[in-house]
C-alpha cells in the first residue's frame, strides 16, 4: 500500500508558530472584543468613565491571578520599571478608549496599532534590540498601510481623511505610550510573571482614572454594567496574551502580529456598528494584516520551529 505524503493542515500550520506569535494573535482577538464594547458603553458614557471601571475590575482579576500563582510577592522584583510599565499602559489606555469613542472603530484601532513603530524604536534605544532587514521591511510596510488610512491631510489634500486633528492627535499620542509601554515589557525580559506585569497596569490606572471619571459620572444602565463588565473580561484575557507574546518574541516581531486586531475591529464595524471604511481604509488595511501575516509566518535563518522540538 503506498504512503501518501502528510499535508499541512492549517490548524497545524498555527501550531507551527512559536508560542508569542500565537499568544499575540489571541491576544489581539480579544482586545477586537474590547473595542467593540468600549464603542458601544461609549455611546452614553464618557470614556474616562468606562477606564474606571474597567481598572477596577480588572484591578481584582488581577490580584486573584497574582495570588493565584503562587508568587512569593504580588510586587514583583523590577518594581520601578513595573510602575512605568503601568503608567505608560494608564496614559495609552486613556488615549485609546477615547478615539475608541470618537473615531470609527477600525480607524481608532488602526491609529493605535502604530504603537510599533514606537515600540520598535524604543526596544533599540533601552532595550539595545537589533531590528533586522526583513523585519523593518515588514514595519515600513505597515507603515504605507497606516498612511493610506489616516491619510494626513498635507500628502492627500482634498482626499484627506475627515478626522478632527484633536482627536487624531490623542490616539496617536495614546499609541506612543503604549508603545513605550511594551518596550518596558521586553526591558523586563521574563524575570516578571506575566501575572504581575498585568497587574501593575490597572494598580496605576485606577488612582489615575478616579478624578476625571468621577466629575462627569452617570450611573450605568444595567445594560452598560454588563457592557462595562465585558470590557474588563476581554482586557484581561488580552492583556495575559499580550504579554507572554511580548515576554517570548522581540517587540517588533510581537507587536506587529497585534495588528490583526484591526481586521477584526473593521469586521465589527462593518457587521455591527453599520460602519462603511473606504477603499483607502481596505487597501491600509490589507497591507497592514498582510506585513503581519509575513512577519508571523516567516521563521529567521537558523531558528528551529516550535513544532520540531515538542
Amino acid at each position: 500500500m503506498s504512503t501518501m505524503p502528510n499535508a499541512e493542515s492549517p490548524s497545524s500550520r498555527l501550531l507551527s508558530l512559536s508560542p508569542g506569535i500565537r499568544a499575540m494573535a489571541i491576544g489581539a482577538w480579544w482586545f477586537a472584543i474590547m473595542g467593540l464594547l468600549v464603542k458601544v458603553a461609549g455611546r452614553r458614557l464618557p470614556s474616562s468613565q468606562i477606564v474606571l471601571v474597567r481598572a477596577t475590575l480588572t484591578l481584582a482579576m488581577s490580584y486573584w491571578a497574582v495570588r493565584q500563582a503562587g508568587l512569593p510577592s504580588i510586587w514583583g522584583r523590577q518594581r520601578w520599571l513595573l510602575l512605568t510599565r503601568g503608567a505608560l499602559g494608564a496614559i495609552g489606555i486613556n488615549c485609546f478608549y477615547y478615539s475608541l469613542v470618537h473615531l470609527p472603530l477600525g480607524d481608532a484601532t488602526l491609529i493605535q496599532y502604530t504603537n510599533p513603530i514606537f515600540a520598535t524604536v524604543v526596544a533599540a534605544l533601552w532595550v539595545g534590540e537589533r531590528v533586522r532587514p526583513g523585519e523593518m521591511l515588514c514595519l515600513g510596510t505597515a507603515l504605507a498601510g497606516v498612511v493610506l488610512i489616516t491619510r494626513p491631510g498635507f500628502l492627500f489634500g482634498a482626499a484627506a481623511a475627515a478626522y478632527a486633528q484633536r482627536d487624531v492627535a490623542i490616539a496617536l499620542f495614546g499609541a506612543i505610550c503604549s508603545g513605550a509601554a511594551y518596550a518596558a515589557v521586553r526591558k523586563m525580559g521574563s524575570t516578571e510573571h506575566r501575572s504581575v506585569v498585568v497587574f501593575y497596569l490597572p494598580l496605576v490606572t485606577f488612582p489615575a482614572a478616579v478624578p476625571f471619571a468621577t466629575a462627569t459620572w452617570l450611573t450605568p444602565t444595567p445594560t452598560e454594567w454588563m457592557l462595562l463588565i465585558g470590557v474588563a473580561g476581554a482586557t484581561q484575557l488580552a492583556q495575559v496574551y499580550m504579554t507572554r507574546g511580548l515576554q517570548a518574541e522581540s517587540a517588533v516581531r510581537a507587536t506587529t502580529t497585534g495588528y490583526l486586531q484591526i481586521v477584526f475591529a473593521i469586521a465589527w464595524g462593518v457587521l455591527l456598528l453599520g460602519e462603511r471604511p473606504s477603499l483607502w481604509t481596505l487597501a491600509g488595511a490589507v497591507i497592514i494584516v498582510g506585513s503581519a501575516l509575513v512577519l508571523a509566518f516567516g521563521h529567521r535563518p537558523g531558528v528551529v520551529s516550535i513544532a520540531s522540538v515538542r
